[in-house]
């Protein structure tokens, strides 16, 4: 049996982290690098990887980089200059994006990576922090079918299900896609929750109703407590990054010609509540934020 190819693993954030976990469990041997290089040596402890203090001398001790990080503007940080990951990256590595981007961020990267004899995967995750330290994300993934195959044993050690939608771009795509029915459904939750609120309804008995209903989703489970307890539950989908996604989503409608009226509301609602102070809030905010506008 062949030894598991080095994955170099930038981004150890809540996702990142479970996600780099679960590659060592399955034994992949681990270069870790984090902009707060103190995470990366104490994970890397944890888990008896090794760490690097610059991307690029993390990409060119591995076959395979992996990037969690949380825009386009933190993966174009982490692989461009003198220390990134393209100064580093070694001829026939597989580069896999696995943070939302947008096609548009991706197809820049891919092209990047290409120039230095890589090949590019574009492979989002949909699923909580639970999931990830399950390793039953749902991964979807876009690029050429042998680079894919190349990296599949690396995506099911951090999924459960694992979608192959196509070229370079696809998996962008379809992470926007899915990503557009959750702001909708965090939006309609919130304004519902409000609503049986104001009608005298205990919020925890209507959440209670909500969770045995047909709205019951899986995000509608898992938001629980964020939705409950909104000052004393972390956020684990701040409302800027909600926006950012957002913003992704609305461009890619307007350059693909598709009406998306649902998602440009809901970005001007998210708009609205990051300027009443709430960006570094969790998307489940949106109630706070219409319990306290004025009634009309």
């Amino acid at each position: 049996m062949s030894p598991q190819p080095a994955i170099a693993f930038l981004g150890l954030g809540r996702m990142g982290t479970p996600m780099a976990t679960n590659l060592a469990k399955a034994g992949f041997p681990l270069v870790l690098h984090n902009r707060t290089h103190a995470k990366a040596e104490a994970l890397a402890t944890q888990l008896d990887a090794t760490t690097a203090g610059t991307a690029r001398e993390a990409a060119a001790a591995a076959e395979i980089v992996l990037t969690m990080l949380a825009d386009e503007a933190a993966l174009r940080a982490a692989y461009d200059g003198p220390d990134g990951v393209l100064a580093g990256l070694r001829p026939g590595s597989v580069a896999v994006d696995m943070g939302t981007t947008g096609p548009i961020g991706v197809a820049r990267l891919a092209t990047a990576v290409a120039a230095r004899g890589g090949d590019l995967i574009d492979a989002p995750v949909s699923g909580s922090t639970a999931a990830a330290e399950a390793a039953a994300l749902t991964v979807m993934a876009g690029g050429a079918p042998a680079a894919v195959d190349r990296v599949r044993p690396v995506l099911q050690a951090v999924g459960r299900t694992v979608y192959h939608l196509g070229p370079v771009g696809s998996g962008s795509a379809m992470k926007l896609a899915v990503n557009a029915v959750i702001f909708a459904l965090g939006q309609a939750v919130s304004e519902a929750l409000v609503l049986a609120e104001r009608a005298g309804i205990d919020r925890a008995l209507a959440y209670d109703v909500f969770e045995n209903s047909a709205v019951a989703a899986p995000m509608v489970k898992y938001r629980h407590d964020a939705f409950l307890r909104p000052d004393d539950t972390p956020a684990a989908f701040a409302l800027r990054l909600a926006a950012k996604d957002l913003r992704l989503i609305t461009t890619l409608a307007a350059d693909l010609g598709v009406p998306i009226p649902q998602a440009t509301t809901n970005l001007q609602v998210i708009d609205a509540a990051i300027e009443a102070g709430l960006a570094d809030h969790d998307m489940s905010a949106i109630a706070t934020y219409l319990r306290h506008l004025p009634h009309p």
